[in-house]
């Protein structure tokens, strides 16, 4: 009895607990607060290339004409592998000489497969090779000295 009598005395002074003050406080400590985390929408977007779109086109230029879409091609960034074999001697020179512009102004890759085949990288392609160094020190056509 003393103890109720004490605790209203003691909440008409506004000295004791209230339950309601405790049941809140208990409340308060049981619950994880989350701070607010407010969302952007003024993130940037990044599309992310992946190896699924990438792809490799063989041809076989006959013409001087079919160099312009071979470009086409490799400013996609598509790996290209060409075949001058054909082509008739002169043709395959000026196709050789206009592809390897291109090749340099996208900053690509050249490199020689076979005897007038070539194949044609864009700058996001490396190419790995296992040729040995006969290959390599030999020029890229058996070109007749005029």
């Amino acid at each position: 009895m003393k103890k109720k009598f004490m605790g209203k005395v003691m909440d008409f002074i506004g000295l004791g607990e209230d339950e309601e003050e405790l049941e809140f406080e208990d409340m308060e400590d049981d619950e994880e607060i989350e701070p607010y985390i407010p969302i952007s929408n003024k993130g940037k977007i990044v599309n992310i290339q992946t190896n699924s779109n990438v792809k490799v086109v063989l041809v076989e230029p006959l013409s001087f004409n079919d160099a312009p879409q071979i470009c086409d091609n490799l400013k996609n960034r598509k790996t290209i592998v060409v075949n001058l074999e054909k082509a008739d001697h002169e043709e395959a020179r000026k196709v050789f000489d206009f592809l390897n512009g291109a090749v340099y102004a996208l900053d690509g890759k050249i490199q020689k497969i076979a005897n007038g085949v070539f194949i044609l990288a864009p700058n996001n392609v490396d190419i790995l090779s296992e040729i040995g160094e006969e290959i390599k020190n030999k020029s890229l056509f058996n070109w007749p000295n005029k």
